[in-house]
């Protein structure tokens, strides 16, 4: 199968799934962590968040405003502290 003919079956199943006539294989799902939120939980304020997190504030304003998601490992560090808020004290020790 040449790959012409790979990308017109791929194009035609994405076609499917989109009208319902088939079910996607999989679905993957990253949940958004609130920012603001676990800020707030926390105590801190935007700039303390910022030093501990190794990011700039304007960052951790657009997180906030949602004009941005967190990827990578800032989204995995903030599950960590959602989970474990803790982690936090930790992090900014450092």
């Amino acid at each position: 199968m040449s790959i012409f003919d790979e990308l017109q079956t791929s194009l035609q199943e994405a076609v499917d799934i989109k009208q319902g006539k088939a079910k996607a294989s999989r679905a993957t799902r990253h949940e958004i962590a609130d920012v603001k939120a676990i800020r707030a939980q926390l105590h801190v304020s935007q700039v303390e968040f910022a030093q501990a997190m190794g990011t700039s504030v304007d960052t951790v304003k657009s997180w906030e405003a949602k004009r941005r998601n967190p990827t990578g490992l800032a989204a995995k560090v903030l599950a960590t502290i959602q989970d474990n808020p803790a982690f936090y004290n930790e992090l900014a020790s450092h």
